[in-house]
């Protein structure tokens, strides 16, 4: 099968601050969420403020490569 040519495509988003800081041994790990974009309105990368729980504050959180 063909790959859909869809405006909507799911995004992986990951806490910059957690990956910059190599992630402490005590964390839980990189903070990850799953969310969809529109491809058309937004070609650039999207990069939003979402809750870390392994920094335990709201940080920057940018679309990653699958």
């Amino acid at each position: 099968m063909a790959k859909s040519k869809d405006a909507r495509i799911t995004i992986i988003l990951e806490c910059t601050s957690c990956v910059r800081n190599r992630v402490n041994k005590e964390s839980m790990g990189i903070s990850r969420y799953i969310t969809q974009k529109n491809r058309h309105n937004t070609p650039s990368r999207l990069e939003l403020r979402k809750f870390c729980p392994s920094c335990y504050k709201h940080t920057i959180h940018g679309e990653i490569k699958k």
